[in-house]
């Protein structure tokens, strides 16, 4: 079992940028990918970004590509995303998520971290 734990959301004007961290604990050598997602208000949630712990591919939704960056500090057992150029569509809780080997879907997910972008 994985626990992950979000924080770095806020409140910042539009144009401005956040970085989001999950830091993950428990039987984290059965991942294979992690990744963020995020759920605006009245929306069903959606894919973000997404990195391959084997290899360090990433994927990216197209609305956010060339703003944010997935990366992870290994040492640290922590995922980041970091969100530049922010747009008020970026307001949502974010969530980051992981799968483990031979699975489809993600496995686990933590609580959420709520980011407003004020326009």
């Amino acid at each position: 079992q994985v626990q992950l734990v979000e924080s770095g959301g806020g409140l910042v004007q539009a144009g401005g940028s956040l970085r989001l961290s999950c830091v993950a604990s428990g039987r984290t050598f059965d991942t294979s990918t992690m990744g963020w997602f995020r759920q605006a208000p009245g929306k069903e949630r959606e894919f973000v970004a997404a990195l391959s712990l084997i290899g360090g591919r990433t994927s990216y939704t197209e609305s956010v590509k060339g703003r944010f960056t997935i990366s992870r500090d290994n040492a640290k057992n922590t995922l980041y995303l970091q969100m530049n150029s922010l747009k008020p569509e970026d307001t949502a809780v974010y969530y980051c998520a992981g799968q483990t080997w031979g699975s489809r879907s993600y496995d686990y997910w933590g609580q959420g971290t709520q980011v407003t972008v004020s326009s």
